[in-house]
């Protein structure tokens, strides 16, 4: 009988837009509990893979803890203020979220509010309705000519810095992560903070909620910013001290404000409701219909990403160094066979493993090509699950320590991999590149030789004699293994040993690897069963490689 499938279950705490579940539901059993008491949520993760919420639900450690087979958790938008992200990572649980989905939406929001401080609009809105024709309390200004100050210039930031442009606005911007090449290229002149506020017309707040930006823009920053300044936030509320804003605006040295975000939200009264130059929103930046379906597509993708076990690079709790490039995005799925066949072939742990990035994987940031080394590698050995957010420390925890070199010279693949590390006394190494037909073997063990990473492969070392290949092939085949593919390669040193790679068509057993090691003129056998990186089972190796 067929062995059934069983897709993984996730459950739905929120609710999430039609396009996202349609996403989650090709790979994964969806179970939709928007609504749901705390106590029905808890008791459907007993059994359930990944979680996806969006504000309103608290996930903390009690709830995390509920779910023993919980791998991911996924936020159907940017922030993850109301996920115990510690919690997760300690429990080896990814998160991950849609950071790209609102970037649009909310940089339009943005603004909005700052036109509608620039010409009173909610507040001619509101009048005109009440019957009153009033247009001298709301005369303007123009935003041309108008200095922009730009508090955070990353996704949304640059957004709202390249619209402003477009009503020939003179943008400064301010954020310690950004070059200045990259300014220029965009029109934007980096300053420091300080003299964005003493410069600016309207400052716009893009800013992610950290112990540094909380209550940023207290009395004495708001003191600071050029008189009459207009203030617009819709990153994260508690960045702007509320209190000392609503002072600021009484008192004339804020002309006017628009805030979407609030230290406490839902809010249903504050002092800055009692100000006519202050315009206020209930956290309307991701809301519109392309940003729910942009979300909710986005954190499907990634918890089903997650669940195959593969590297998301929307996770918030593993550290990958920097922003992933495709390049390096192509070789993670090789990155984990590595760690798998260098695993195979060593029979060991080292103390120390090496991971060198050539050519063009190295012109960005190669962290994430070690993480999955080791995770390859700790699969094939640990009983423990093994992820990208626990993956380091499982390694630490055994005495491992990853180091990753860079080069970008490569003279004979545009890019290659290596992982080596020494077992026993002895240096063990392997390498590959990606080729058009897939992931390849490039050096195995000091031999230089191109052999396909398929599921089942035999590694060979023996005398360089004639007759040694056909008493394999003559063997395999009595034992109904057929040879997919063969490769061979001297060593570099020598000229009397050689080494020989076969993909096989079927496994092969820890017998009859035994028997082929008697065969005359073999040194030593390896059989190695990588598996799928995709589905992630565990790796079968036998033995270690030695240098006679």
């Amino acid at each position: 009988m067929a062995e059934t499938r069983t897709r993984p279950k996730v459950v739905l705490a929120e609710p999430m837009a039609a396009a996202g579940i349609a996403s989650l539901s090709v790979d994964c059993d969806v179970v939709d509990l928007s609504g749901s008491s705390r106590s029905q949520l808890a008791s459907a993760l007993s059994d359930a893979a990944g979680l996806v919420v969006r504000s309103a639900t608290r996930v903390d450690d009690e709830l995390i803890s509920m779910g023993p087979s919980l791998r991911v958790i996924g936020r159907a938008g940017v922030g993850v203020d109301n996920i115990d992200v510690a919690a997760a990572t300690r429990r080896g649980v990814l998160v991950v979220n849609a950071p790209l989905a609102n970037t649009v939406s909310a940089a339009e929001h943005a603004f909005a509010l700052i036109l509608s401080l620039a010409r009173h609009v909610p507040q001619a809105n509101a009048t005109t309705r009440q019957g009153a024709w009033d247009r001298k309390s709301f005369t303007g200004v123009e935003l041309s000519g108008k200095t922009l100050g730009v508090v955070g210039l990353g996704r949304i930031g640059s957004l709202v810095a390249h619209r402003a442009t477009a009503f020939d606005m003179r943008v400064l911007a301010h954020d310690p992560f950004v070059g200045p090449e990259r300014a220029r290229r965009m029109g934007v002149e980096m300053v420091d903070l300080d003299s964005l506020l003493e410069s600016s017309d309207f400052i716009s707040i893009h800013l992610p909620m950290t112990p540094d930006t909380e209550g940023l823009f207290g009395k004495d920053t708001l003191a600071r910013c050029k008189p009459g300044v207009r203030i617009v936030n819709t990153s994260r509320g508690g960045i702007i001290d509320e209190l000392a804003l609503a002072e600021a605006v009484r008192s004339g040295q804020v002309a006017g404000a628009a805030l979407d975000v609030f230290a406490s939200e839902p809010l249903s009264d504050s002092p800055l409701f009692e100000l006519p130059a202050v315009v206020v929103t209930p956290h309307l930046g991701a809301s519109t219909i392309e940003a729910q379906d942009k979300a909710g597509v986005q954190v499907a993708e990634a918890v089903v990403a997650a669940l195959r076990g593969e590297l998301v690079a929307s996770a918030v709790n593993v550290d990958l160094g920097g922003e992933v490039s495709d390049e390096v995005q192509q070789f993670l799925p090789v990155a984990e066979q590595l760690g798998r066949v260098f695993i195979g072939l060593a029979g060991g742990a080292p103390d120390e493993i090496l991971v060198e990035a050539r050519g063009r994987i190295a012109e960005g940031e190669a962290k994430p090509l070690g993480l999955a080394v080791l995770k390859g590698w700790l699969q094939a050995v640990s009983t423990d699950p093994v992820s990208y957010v626990n993956v380091q420390a499982l390694a630490e925890a055994k005495g491992i320590e990853l180091v990753l070199e860079q080069s970008e010279e490569s003279p004979d693949y545009v890019s290659v991999l290596t992982v080596s590390g020494l077992v026993g006394g002895i240096d063990v190494s392997v390498a590959a590149t990606v080729s058009r037909k897939g992931p390849v073997l490039v050096e195995i063990l000091g031999h230089d030789l191109e052999l396909p990473i398929s599921r089942h492969m035999l590694i060979l070392s023996n005398t360089d004699v004639p007759g040694v290949i056909g008493r394999v092939g003559t063997y395999l085949g009595d034992e109904s293994i057929n040879i997919a593919n063969m490769v061979v390669g001297r060593t570099r040193e020598t000229h009397d040993r050689a080494m020989m790679g076969l993909n096989l068509d079927q496994p092969m057993t820890e017998a009859q690897v035994s028997q082929m090691k008697q065969l005359p003129g073999i040194v030593e056998a390896r059989y190695v069963e990588v598996g799928s990186v995709v589905t992630g089972p565990t790796s079968h190796v036998q033995g270690r490689l030695r240098f006679e």
